[in-house]
């Protein structure tokens, strides 16, 4: 969907509307969803995929060949680039950033094929000044703290800081941390190790008590590409 900078884009019959572009946004892709604002200063390039609901903050820059899926938060001054994978419901905080090349050189171009993937997981929180090296995994509702230096996967539920990043705990889905025990002290949903992998899952095998809190977005129009 190509939007026009100034306001909402305007729905017809090939185009989802309620895209907001900040006048002084760019956004060049014409595959974002419904219910997406692009903020002042911010580039969405053509070839990246946007799903619906997501907020994109000042500063933002989201590369060719990135994926959004929906209702993820990239706060001010966040760097997406290509073959960079983010899942629904994902916080980016301000001047996180990730890189997609182990040997850059400026005078070796290299193909879109020489670059490494990366992925964040559904729900998953990326702190503020965060710097993700690509080929790495940050598993679903995983919490990384502002500064940490990802080198490696993070399992799902992880709670890690630092440089390279460690793991000191568990977090639960609405954000705080997990008892010994694996039970959230704030909403008292209760997990249990998965079978296999090194992550956390709900102890009852599905979404831990009354959640999901509020409504839904609709859903993203583009498929999640391959795993």
């Amino acid at each position: 969907m190509t939007t026009a900078n100034g306001g909402p884009a305007r729905g017809t019959a090939e185009t989802p509307p309620g895209v907001f572009v900040h006048p002084r946004g760019l956004c060049e892709s014409d595959t974002v969803g419904p219910g997406t604002r692009i903020w002042a200063f911010a580039h969405v390039m053509a070839g990246a995929v946007v799903g619906a609901g997501c907020n994109i903050c000042d500063h933002a820059f989201i590369e060719s060949g990135a994926w959004l899926g929906d209702r993820v938060t990239v706060k001010n001054a966040v760097l997406v680039w290509d073959r960079v994978t983010i899942e629904d419901d994902v916080f980016l905080g301000p001047n996180m950033l990730f890189t997609n090349d182990f040997r850059p050189r400026a005078e070796v171009r290299r193909g879109r094929g020489e670059l490494t993937p990366t992925v964040v997981r559904r729900g998953a929180t990326i702190g503020a000044g965060v710097t993700v090296v690509a080929g790495t995994e940050i598993g679903e509702y995983a919490f990384v703290g502002a500064g940490a230096v990802i080198t490696r996967d993070v399992p799902a539920h992880a709670l890690v800081v630092g440089n390279p990043a460690r793991s000191i705990g568990w977090a639960c889905r609405c954000g705080e941390r997990l008892t010994d025990e694996l039970t959230c002290p704030g909403c008292a949903a209760a997990y249990e190790p998965t079978r296999p992998g090194p992550g956390l899952r709900a102890a009852d095998g599905g979404e831990p008590p009354g959640w999901p809190p509020g409504s839904v977005a609709p859903a993203s129009p583009a498929a999640a590409p391959p795993r």
